[in-house]
């Protein structure tokens, strides 16, 4: 058989948080697991991921980015049978509450990081949180985490949320605005609580960031 699992991040309330369903029915009745279930007969993985997240939990991707993470098969994973699980991350803005629904009794984002998940999820969200955090450093993803227009100083949040590591204004401004294609200001500006009015970005058209953000500590 083989099911997808979802490793769906946001960022509320300045930390990073996973999406995580209580399960409603055996195995592991009544603990926490990522969201997911089993692929339809004909279904496409990608569709069988968006499908499961809009059913357990009421969010749709398309608020953000989702790209295939891994594929995981060890024997015993599953107490039902032999099951493989392809495995899908999400970066989304900061999203209402969940609301439950097929083999979920509730929906939750649960912050970071979440420890004694069912089946082999505490694996598969190890392995999530460091995809998202090598993305940022090559690619605008970044900016998935961010409604449509953002200032420079909410993109620097997103990155010290994400590699918890606090950067230095300045330098993280001077890098983000060379890396060509990053993001383009929007010619609006914007006022945040009691600052000064602030030029507003969207994302750019790039794909990869060149030079890229390198997390600090490490190498090029």
């Amino acid at each position: 058989m083989v099911a997808v699992d979802l490793v769906l991040l946001t960022i509320r309330q300045a930390a990073l948080h996973v999406l995580l369903v209580r399960r409603g029915i055996p195995p592991f009745l009544g603990q926490w697991a990522l969201p997911g279930g089993f692929v339809l007969p004909d279904e496409d993985l990608f569709v069988a991921a968006e499908r499961e997240l809009r059913e357990e939990t009421g969010v749709s991707a398309g608020a953000g980015h989702l790209e295939q993470l891994a594929t995981y098969g060890a024997p015993g994973r599953d107490p039902r049978g032999r099951v493989f699980a392809v495995a899908y991350l999400a970066l989304v803005p900061d999203l209402p509450v969940p609301v439950a629904g097929s083999d979920a009794a509730s929906a939750s984002w649960q912050p970071v990081p979440a420890t004694g998940l069912a089946f082999d999820h505490d694996t598969i969200l190890a392995d999530g949180l460091e995809r998202a955090r090598s993305k940022l450093e090559y690619t605008p993803l970044a900016t998935a985490f961010c409604a449509p227009s953002f200032t420079i100083a909410e993109l620097r949040e997103v990155y010290e949320t994400v590699w918890t590591t606090r950067l230095d204004p300045r330098n993280f401004h001077r890098k983000v605005t060379s890396a060509e294609g990053f993001i383009e200001p929007t010619g609006e500006t914007v006022i945040r609580e009691r600052g000064r009015p602030a030029q507003l970005f969207r994302r750019g058209s790039a794909t990869l960031l060149h030079p890229a953000l390198l997390r600090p500590g490490s190498s090029a």
